[in-house]
C-alpha cells in the first residue's frame, strides 16, 4: 500500500470545501497529504475534518479568474508548506440556458473559470514542480468532455477544453517528471446537478442509462484522485479516467 501513501505531500484542491472537491480533499488527507483548500467563499467544515485526521490545512479564499489571485495561491502554498506536490483543478461553474438564448457573460464566466484559470494555475504550479522534477496535476473533466449535453453549451465547451489541456500539458511536461491526468465524473449528486435531480423526467432518463443504477457521490472520487496523486500512477500521463458508473460505455 506504500504506492498510495501521500504522507509528506502537499495538495492544492480548488473548490476543495464543497461537493466533489470536498470528497477529494478528504480522500487525499486520509491518504496522508496536507491540503491547501481554495474556494470562492469561506467555508471551514472540511478544513476542520482534515485537521481532525492529523493533517495540516491552509484555506485561501478568492476569485480564480483573477490571475493575480492564481499566483497568490501558489506563493502562499509554497510559503506555508515549502512545496507543491499535487494540484487538483476542481473549481467550476455551470449555467443552464438554451443555446439560442445564451449570453456572452454566461459564456465568458464559465470558460474563464473552468478552463482558463485551470490552465494558468497549472502553469504556475508546474514552475515549482519542475524545480524538483516531480508533480501530479489532476484536472476534473466531465462526461460532457465527450458529449454535448443539453442547455449547457459553455460548460460542454469548457470541459472539452479541459480534456485537451490535459493532453497538451502531458505532452510537454511528462519529461519534466510531471504527470497530468484528468478524472471524468459521471452524473454526481452535487449542487451543480440539483436542477436535473429535481426534474422528474430528466432525472429518470439519466438514471435509467447508468449501469450501476445510481448517481455518484463525492466519496466515489476518493480512490481515483488518490491513485492519480500517488506513485501508483507514475507511468500514467495524459489519461482521462472515467468515474461514471458505466455511463460512457452504455
Amino acid at each position: 500500500m506504500n504506492l498510495f501513501d501521500l504522507t509528506g505531500k502537499t495538495a492544492i484542491v480548488t473548490g476543495g470545501s464543497t461537493g466533489l472537491g470536498a470528497g477529494m480533499s478528504l480522500g487525499l488527507a486520509e491518504a496522508g497529504a496536507d491540503i491547501v483548500l481554495v474556494d470562492h467563499n469561506e467555508r471551514t467544515h472540511i478544513a476542520s475534518a482534515i485537521n481532525k485526521l492529523g493533517r495540516k490545512t491552509l484555506s485561501l479564499t478568492g476569485d480564480l479568474t483573477d490571475l493575480v489571485f492564481v499566483q497568490k495561491v501558489v506563493d502562499d502554498a509554497i510559503g506555508y508548506f515549502g512545496k507543491i506536490d499535487i494540484l487538483v483543478n476542481n473549481a467550476g461553474i455551470i449555467r443552464r440556458t438554451p443555446a439560442i438564448d445564451y449570453s456572452e457573460k454566461d459564456w465568458d464566466d464559465v470558460m474563464n473559470l473552468n478552463s482558463k484559470s485551470l490552465f494558468f494555475l497549472s502553469q504556475a504550479v508546474a514552475q515549482d514542480m519542475m524545480k524538483r522534477g516531480y508533480g501530479k496535476i489532476i484536472n476534473i473533466a466531465s462526461i460532457l468532455t465527450f458529449t454535448g449535453g443539453l442547455t449547457v453549451p459553455s460548460y460542454s465547451a469548457s470541459k472539452g477544453a479541459v480534456g485537451q489541456i490535459t493532453k497538451a500539458l502531458a505532452n510537454e511536461w511528462a519529461s519534466k517528471g510531471i504527470c497530468v491526468n484528468a478524472i471524468v465524473p459521471g452524473y454526481m449528486e452535487t449542487n451543480n446537478t440539483k436542477p436535473l435531480r429535481e426534474d422528474p423526467k430528466r432525472f429518470q432518463e439519466i438514471s435509467d442509462r447508468i449501469p450501476t443504477g445510481r448517481w455518484g457521490k463525492p466519496d466515489d472520487l476518493k480512490g481515483a484522485v488518490i491513485f492519480l496523486a500517488s506513485n501508483a500512477s507514475d507511468y500514467v500521463n495524459g489519461h482521462l479516467l472515467a468515474v461514471d458508473g458505466g455511463w460512457m460505455v452504455r
